[in-house]
């Protein structure tokens, strides 16, 4: 399988986008995915994952209330929907996908890595 992010860009502060995560060359609907975000100077943190049926989702709390995950098996993409961003949510998303783990929190368990979509916030 394999990922590609998209939808990054420049926005105020107080601002939405949303990011997508388009899977090719595989069963995608059988993959949990998960969002992370690594800021310039940090390590890579746990943004949120959606569970294969897309049933559930976790976020991390320093995004709940503020984005939401959803995906469309039918067009092999994930959502990731950024609201009330602040400059804090600066940084390059990436998405993620496994078809074995429910760990979603865990970027040890994805098999699959997109490039990466980088999201800044002015303040």
């Amino acid at each position: 399988v394999q990922l590609q992010a998209s939808g990054g860009g420049l926005v105020q502060t107080g601002g939405s986008l949303r990011l997508s995560c388009a899977a090719s060359g595989g069963r995608f609907s059988g993959h949990g995915v998960g969002w992370f975000r690594q800021a310039p100077g940090k390590e890579r943190e746990f943004v949120g994952a959606i569970h294969r049926s897309g049933g559930s989702t976790i976020y991390a709390d320093s995004v709940k209330g503020r984005f939401t995950i959803s995906r469309d098996n039918a067009k092999n993409t994930v959502y990731l929907q950024m609201n009330n961003l602040g400059p804090e949510d600066t940084a390059v998303y990436y998405c993620a996908a496994n078809e074995r783990s429910s760990q979603y929190d865990n970027p040890s368990v994805y098999d699959f890595w997109g490039q990466g979509t980088l999201v800044t916030v002015s303040s």
